[in-house]
């Protein structure tokens, strides 16, 4: 018998695998809308290959052809034909679920999933790096049916584990991919709780939207961590290092919810001036309603 899908004590739609998850997300953010695969001429330079027989003549390029003495077309990029690139924080911290009906991972797994596939439907190739988890894995940008089922396949098996900050060759690794190989116009989706990463994360990331790419940072927290609800005395074991902390939770929510908040500032703080978007959100909202939320905020980035 096949374990059971990693999302399957969501109640959504009575829908038990992640695969049907997303694409009960997708039809739901597109109610009423039909969108399909476009196809044009292109709108903007996509970098040279060299000639083959059957190329159009008139997008040989002679300036190419003079430096290399051979002939090279100049390739051209429609506005749909761009890669997604999905980068999914799998972090000990990720696995948290307190008030929420799933964990922050599973969440993101499933908005990550729902992504994945609308962006295939419009022809665009999608990529996946994992940081941190167990079970995950790479996936280069692809296109095509069976790139769906790649993407919930890796997603589906990931479980949460490891402390990013104890394992800085992680981040060099899928930060590293997206820079050597996301192209001019990629847009770029971290989902993570921003909670715990290496100080250097947040800088690192906003330099991959040279080049013409999108960022987009997709904040994902549990609701206790977002209104911190606790009374009396309590104990708060982390997930990731090994800072117990005996508090009182009504003499530290103040000076916590202003960290919690100022780490979300400062990300917008260097995300917007390279046209970069944040949104958050916490795992007890409509995740329909999360969906439409990122899917704008990739339309604004990319105009």
């Amino acid at each position: 018998m096949p374990a059971p899908s990693r999302l399957a004590s969501f109640d959504w739609s009575a829908l038990s695998s992640l695969r049907l998850r997303a694409r009960a997300l997708t039809d739901g953010a597109y109610a009423g809308q039909h969108p399909s695969q476009r196809k044009g001429s292109g709108v903007e330079f996509g970098g040279h290959r060299a000639y083959v027989p059957g190329d159009d003549l008139r997008l040989l390029d002679r300036r190419a052809m003079a430096r290399h003495d051979k002939p090279f077309i100049r390739e051209l990029q429609t506005e749909t034909d761009r890669a997604i690139r999905l980068l999914l924080d799998a972090s000990a911290s990720m696995g948290f679920q307190g008030g929420g009906p799933v964990s922050k991972l599973d969440f993101a797994a499933a908005l990550a999933a729902a992504l994945g596939r609308v962006a295939l439907s419009s022809g665009d190739p999608v990529g996946l790096e994992i940081l941190g988890g167990q079970g995950g894995r790479s996936l280069p940008a692809s296109a095509g049916r069976e790139a769906f089922e790649r993407l919930v396949g890796v997603l589906d098996g990931l479980q949460a584990g490891g402390d990013l900050r104890e394992d800085l060759a992680t981040l060099d690794r899928a930060f590293g991919a997206v820079a050597r190989r996301a192209r001019r116009g990629s847009v770029l989706i971290l989902f993570s709780d921003l909670i715990d990463l290496p100080p250097e994360t947040l800088s690192r990331y906003a330099t991959l939207a040279s080049n013409g790419r999108t960022l987009l940072v997709v904040r994902i927290l549990d609701p206790h961590e977002r209104i911190f609800p606790f009374d009396g005395p309590v104990r708060l074991v982390p997930l990731e290092g090994d800072d117990e902390v005996e508090t009182d939770p009504g003499a530290v929510r103040g000076a916590y919810l202003a960290a919690m908040a100022a780490i979300e500032e400062d990300w917008s703080r260097q995300l917007t001036p390279r046209g970069g978007r944040l949104v958050s959100c916490s795992t007890d909202q409509d995740p329909v309603g999360v969906l439409r939320s990122i899917l704008q905020a990739a339309l604004a980035g990319r105009r």
